[in-house]
């Protein structure tokens, strides 16, 4: 594991709650946010993609940065991704005013980008950031592949660049990522995107994980830290066993987002099941199945 990286451990994408009439609801991420600070978890990332930040207007992503802050004791960092980079280096300064431990982006998406594009847009930004960001490779989206040369060579040159969320389904992937940063970076973090893949991760020497299943069980999370930590392989391998079996929640709705919203509403009762994601409202039985799968 990179222990001298301070963004190690396993990290929760938070949900962004939306009251009944689909506004932002500030009162109900503080309630989440006081559950996540006491599981035990790492870090928080606030407006993710399970966080909603793309049918986020400019004044609400604002907002929630000023307001989200005061909420957790916890390391936090905010996706400021878009496509409009004035509007990005608006929001990394709300996130430094706001005391924010660093920020995170996606590469250019909707136009495809070459490997040279996407070298010239990181230096390019990076000038203007201010401080301590993170990347966020998820080629399915974007169209372009963050790859492990390109992350290599930046993270060599630019002290701010600190890590990189690596949601890509191969662990070779994610594995040859770790492999070159750490021949340039010993605090580089590479964190993989997806929950099952936090035990691979720390086994070829990576920082950890960006789950979406924290939002419900951080303390299942948490508890595979300290495995880990404390060299207990049969502890580990009982709660890798138990995060691929929840893995099922990812293909029990049609949108992931309100899926997870929906479970964190069955268990908690914290807040609405409400996204801006159309057509995801799941019926009784998927919601009697997702109460079957955490009970």
């Amino acid at each position: 594991m990179t222990a001298q990286s301070a963004f190690s451990g396993v990290w929760c994408p938070s949900v962004t709650p939306f009251d009944n009439q689909g506004k932002v609801d500030i009162e109900a991420l503080g309630r989440h946010f006081t559950r996540l600070t006491t599981s035990g978890i790492d870090t928080l990332l606030l407006m993710g993609s399970i966080g909603e930040f793309a049918s986020l207007t400019q004044q609400e992503k604002l907002f929630l940065i000023r307001e989200a802050r005061s909420l957790s004791t916890l390391k936090m960092v905010v996706n400021i991704s878009s496509t409009c980079v004035p509007d990005m280096l608006e929001l990394a300064e709300a996130a430094w005013k706001n005391d924010f431990d660093a920020v995170m982006v996606l590469p250019p998406y909707y136009y495809g980008q070459t490997q040279n594009q996407l070298l010239h847009y990181f230096e390019t930004l990076d000038k203007q950031l201010g401080g301590k960001w993170f990347a966020y490779n998820f080629p399915a989206r974007t169209g372009c592949d963050l790859t492990p040369a390109l992350m290599s060579d930046l993270a060599a040159r630019l002290p701010n660049f600190i890590g990189i969320k690596d949601t890509v389904d191969c662990l070779s992937h994610n594995r040859a990522l770790i492999e070159e940063t750490k021949k340039v970076r010993s605090d580089f973090a590479v964190l993989s995107g997806y929950d099952e893949y936090l035990l691979p991760n720390l086994l070829a020497g990576g920082a950890g994980v960006i789950s979406g299943l924290n939002n419900i069980v951080p303390e299942l999370f948490a508890e595979a830290m300290q495995a880990w930590r404390g060299g207990n392989l049969v502890e580990l391998a009982r709660i890798q066993q138990q995060i691929g079996k929840l893995m099922a929640i990812y293909t029990l709705g049609d949108d992931f987002v309100t899926t997870i919203k929906t479970a964190v509403s069955h268990r908690f009762d914290s807040m609405t099941s409400v996204s801006r994601n159309y057509g995801g409202t799941l019926s009784k039985q998927q919601c009697e199945a997702i109460d079957q799968l955490f009970g």
